[in-house]
């Protein structure tokens, strides 16, 4: 199987941390792609032209994230990262959503100060600022759901979190006093996560 990712992405970082929490990185090769770039075989295997799109052994083609994990998870059910049924695995989903919707977030504000200065939207900054917040404080209530072996919920989280790290780090921090942590549980919870050789090696660095 082929992976084609981006090293900044945060949605080929979550299936990238899956990959290797469940020892496939032996059966998936890698591949950087410019998402950007209109790359003519990324848009052939995904017309969305978007990053991560897995490439089959047969030739069929899997995208966007949660579908890629929730394939890669089945293909070794001893210890699926992802509960096959019950409230658990609901409970897996519904945190895997929440991250999803921070990285969006975090993205939209990323692309938006991309703009010329004077192009920029400050209201919808605001709203994804705020989106953000609100999602990081109901992580902060629940972060003992965390807890544990991971899974599904706490890669989703983690390359949220990371992501929110690399590109908005203001929003995790307080404004007035930057060491400190907005949400310190969750900060804990993250700055132990973020040791795990998966997260070590998958992260990202500055372009």
């Amino acid at each position: 199987m082929k992976l084609y990712y981006t090293q900044t992405s945060p949605y080929s970082r979550k299936v990238r941390l899956l990959i290797r929490e469940k020892g496939l990185a032996q059966e998936v090769e890698e591949i950087v792609v410019d998402p950007f770039g209109d790359d003519p075989e990324l848009q052939m295997m995904n017309p969305l032209g978007q990053v991560p799109t897995l490439r089959l052994n047969d030739g069929a083609t899997l995208f966007d994230s949660p579908v890629i994990c929730e394939y890669l998870d089945s293909l070794m059910q001893e210890r699926p990262l992802l509960p096959m049924t019950g409230g658990d695995r609901w409970l897996a989903l519904r945190w895997q959503a929440l991250a999803d919707g921070m990285t969006d977030a975090a993205y939209n504000i990323v692309m938006e100060r991309r703009r010329p200065a004077d192009t920029q939207s400050p209201s919808w900054i605001g709203h994804w600022s705020r989106e953000i917040q609100r999602a990081l404080a109901e992580c902060e209530r629940r972060v003992v759901e965390l807890d544990g072996d991971p899974g599904l919920a706490q890669l989703a989280v983690g390359a949220a979190i990371g992501y929110l790290d690399f590109r908005v780090p203001e929003l995790l921090y307080q404004t007035k006093c930057p060491q400190v942590a907005a949400f310190p549980r969750l900060h804990i919870w993250y700055g132990n996560f973020a040791t795990r050789p998966s997260m070590v090696a998958t992260r990202p660095e500055v372009l």
